[in-house]
């Protein structure tokens, strides 16, 4: 089952069809006790129509977005390249095998962008990517309730030049986008899971790669844990998981590049970048 968040409310999707629920806003969707069977109520009761009503925005409501960084080999491969000439190349190195993750805040709800909704590189960055994710939809207990895919845009020269350079690297209008809507089920996804990338400049594919789930290097209920340990999220969370798909050394971001992130069980999330 996916949820999507429109600009008419909430719609489930369940085998082909699509149900309003008109007397359920998103933060209190997400934080129902057994949303699953809320769901199967709801496609069990209502009546289907074929075609998604409105437009889909961003699968959030009042949560904030957070990041957790170096969690595939790949990753801690790039930020130490990324890194070298300011000689923190070892700080990504020891956090990759430390105990606990790197964590940082993401975007703030104003900041996210939904599918079909435009991202942005920072005008003083010289070198620009996106980073595809596995997004977990967390509630306000800790509990994992769905998936997204989301777009960790990254300015990686701010970041190479200092590690103190993170948010700024980071953190911006227009840096993070999520979609295209939130897989619901009771089983996590399996660990064979892919995740690709395909990046468009002028109508021809510039970049594209793949990965799975199964190179994440830390568990999403880890994750999830250490945020949750000194930190309250009234309205529930997302976690972006860590990329494992990194453009060459030589490859940044242009205006009018399309990013498409797949992630088959939940769907395909397109941005244009501005």
């Amino acid at each position: 089952m996916k949820l999507h968040r429109t600009t008419r409310g909430v719609r489930l999707e369940h085998d082909g069809q699509f149900f309003a629920l008109p007397d359920e806003s998103w933060d209190r969707l997400i934080n129902r006790d057994h949303l699953v069977d809320r769901l199967r109520e709801v496609a069990a009761r209502g009546a289907g129509v074929r075609a998604l009503d409105a437009d889909a925005l961003a699968p959030l409501d009042g949560q904030e977005v957070w990041a957790a960084g170096v969690t595939y080999i790949r990753s801690r491969t790039a930020r130490m390249e990324e890194s070298r000439g300011s000689g923190a190349e070892a700080f990504y190195d020891a956090v990759y095998e430390a105990a606990r993750p790197e964590l940082f805040f993401k975007a703030s709800p104003w900041r996210v962008r939904g599918p079909g909704q435009p991202v942005r590189i920072r005008r003083d960055a010289r070198w620009s990517v996106p980073e595809p994710e596995l997004a977990l939809c967390v509630n306000a207990s800790g509990a994992i309730v769905g998936w997204t895919i989301g777009n960790d845009m990254s300015s990686r020269d701010i970041e190479g030049e200092n590690p103190l350079y993170l948010p700024q690297a980071k953190i911006y209008d227009g840096s993070c986008a999520l979609g295209p809507a939130l897989l619901v089920r009771e089983a996590p996804l399996p660990h064979d899971t892919a995740i690709a990338l395909t990046i468009r400049r002028e109508g021809r594919v510039a970049f594209e790669a793949e990965t799975t789930l199964s190179r994440m290097r830390r568990s999403q209920e880890e994750l999830v844990e250490y945020l949750y340990r000194e930190t309250s999220f009234p309205h529930g969370c997302v976690l972006l998981t860590g990329t494992g798909i990194v453009p060459p050394d030589g490859f940044t971001l242009r205006s009018g590049d399309e990013v498409a992130i797949q992630v088959a069980p939940i769907g395909t999330l397109v941005n244009r970048v501005e």
